[in-house]
């Protein structure tokens, strides 16, 4: 499983930060790193959080 972010569409609320701090990193400019996008299947519950929780639909899951 894999998570992505657009780049284009996310608005940096950090939202998904909140919900797995070592995945997701808000920098100061507002944009978003994801530290390993490659995702274990343990962490699918919580990336699935983080994408449905995104207030710009920025974030999708990708098999």
């Amino acid at each position: 499983m894999r998570v992505e972010v657009d780049l284009t569409r996310c608005t940096g609320h950090g939202i998904c930060e909140s919900i797995a701090e070592d995945v997701f990193e808000v920098r100061n400019d507002g944009t978003v790193t994801i530290h390993g996008d490659e995702r274990p299947e343990a962490d699918r519950d919580r990336m699935r959080q983080a994408v449905t929780q995104c207030p710009a639909a920025a974030l999708r899951l990708t098999e």
